[in-house]
């Protein structure tokens, strides 16, 4: 098996490295090609303004100074291009996406860039407690747990224009309470928080913040099954048509011949 790691949080980020090192539990052949820097949030963008450049570290290992879609398409385009992937991995990234994070997340997009080019893929994700973590987040629970996930993941094909979202909770391995299979969540719309401060120079900045409020329907969804201690495993699919919508739309235009 041939598989390919990318990420969002560039090149050097730890979860990239741990996620290297489960794909080549899992395979003979594991390429790397991820952005140079940090991408969070950068969702499925494409850099059409300016050049790209690709820096080789070692054998099989790249960075591209761009989102975590102009990684995937140069891996496939360019580097692997005689010899694709069997399978594309994205992460682990740093932190959770669940719910409509996936809208934003560069970890959820490169594995959406390679379910568009027919490559199986799979995201995943590490909870981590945000309170005074900085960069010290522990990916024990990944690490441990990875590879029973991704074994029934890759034993079957996938079906073409879907892709699987994982993300582990914020617990020690053996706190974790198993695997669920589950539906994408949604919070609230009043979850962003946008914070004004001032600089030493008296001028105005900003942060953006989220709510980590979980406020979901009733069924089971990623959020609720994190929140509980479990794996979450979130089959996704590409077609965004609202299928319930097309008759009732098409009604509309047909009355207006």
């Amino acid at each position: 098996m041939r598989i390919l790691v990318t990420n969002d949080d560039g090149i050097h980020a730890p979860g990239l490295k741990l996620l290297r090192e489960i794909a080549l539990r899992l395979a003979d052949e594991v390429w790397v090609v991820a952005p140079t820097d940090e991408q969070s949030g950068a969702g499925h963008s494409l850099s059409l303004s300016h050049p790209l450049r690709l820096r080789q570290w070692e054998d099989r290992r790249y960075s591209v100074n761009g989102t975590p879609t102009d990684a995937v398409m140069m891996a496939l385009g360019y580097l692997m291009k005689d010899s694709p992937p069997d399978l594309i991995l994205s992460g682990v990234n740093r932190g959770a996406n669940l719910g409509e994070d996936m809208t934003y997340s560069g970890t959820v997009s490169a594995a959406i860039e390679g379910s568009l080019a027919g490559v199986p893929s799979i995201a995943l994700s590490q909870v981590y407690a945000r309170q005074g973590m900085g960069e010290s987040v522990p990916f024990a629970a990944a690490d441990a747990w990875a590879e029973r996930v991704l074994a029934p993941l890759i034993a079957e094909p996938m079906e073409r224009g879907t892709l699987v979202n994982v993300n582990f909770p914020a617990l020690a391995p053996k706190d974790v309470r198993g695997i669920r299979v589950c539906r994408q969540g949604f919070r609230d719309h009043g979850r962003l928080n946008i914070e004004r401060r001032t600089d030493p120079r008296g001028f105005p900045y900003f942060w953006f913040g989220l709510d980590t409020t979980v406020t979901t329907p009733g069924h089971i969804t990623d959020l609720e099954t994190v929140a509980d201690g479990f794996i979450s495993v979130t089959p996704l699919h590409l077609d965004l048509t609202h299928d319930p919508s097309i008759a009732g739309l098409a009604d509309r235009f047909a009355a207006l011949d």
